[in-house]
């Protein structure tokens, strides 16, 4: 079954944003950038691809999973499909206008579930915060880069999520001469071995333009 791999930079108290919803504070220059531009290749943006002159590797990603919110600044600068090498699904509560290459969704829990059903590769949860919460269950893997700042405030890697512990299992941490740190953990599961190579399941250093890309 496909992966849901909530993939996702964060500070070192847990924000992915500040109160605003800004992620400029956020490094994109430093030896973990390496990651993000090739384990992680396929997370990136259309135009951000295009501007490196780099071909999407699809070895990671098939899918991508937002909420609206994350999905509003690449709308506020013109760019109406962000991820257009991937499946793109955006959770919303009202209906919306979206491009023909984006399909909204008013229940992303039943969404991801039917997606983990399909064959392919898997599911990149992107933000943010409040669709992460709702769909802390159907995560299967976290994939942290945990930057060297405090924030203090912000919006949650998990929203609101009420109290609920969820066992998951630490897979790695690597450490960046950046002080960055990627810390990857998958779900524990009952009787079973948690790891396993992320890829089986078939994650700029411009300026990024939609609440994940950067992240």
């Amino acid at each position: 079954m496909r992966e849901l791999v909530y993939y996702v930079a964060t500070s070192v108290d847990g924000y992915i944003a500040d109160p605003t919803g800004a992620f400029d504070a956020f490094p994109v220059e430093g030896d973990h950038m390496a990651v993000v531009l090739d384990e992680y290749a396929d997370a990136l943006p259309g135009h951000v691809l295009r501007a490196l002159g780099i071909d999407p590797p699809g070895t990671r990603f098939d899918t991508v999973v937002m909420g609206w919110n994350t999905l509003a600044p690449a709308l506020a600068a013109g760019i109406d499909s962000p991820y257009p090498h991937l499946r793109q699904i955006v959770a919303s509560r009202q209906d919306r206008d979206v491009a023909p290459a984006v399909t909204l969704t008013h229940d992303p829990v039943a969404t991801v579930r039917a997606l983990k059903k399909e064959t392919g590769r898997s599911i990149w949860l992107c933000g943010g915060g409040e669709l992460a919460a709702s769909l802390l269950p159907e995560i299967d893997r976290l994939v942290i880069k945990r930057n060297p700042l405090v924030f203090g405030a912000g919006i949650p890697l998990f929203g609101r999520a009420p109290y609920a512990p969820r066992p998951f299992t630490p897979v790695s941490a690597r450490a960046f001469r950046s002080d960055v740190v990627i810390e990857e953990y998958v779900a524990a599961r009952a009787g079973g071995n948690a790891g396993g190579d992320p890829r089986q399941s078939s994650p700029s250093p411009a300026p990024t333009l939609t609440a994940c890309a950067s992240r």
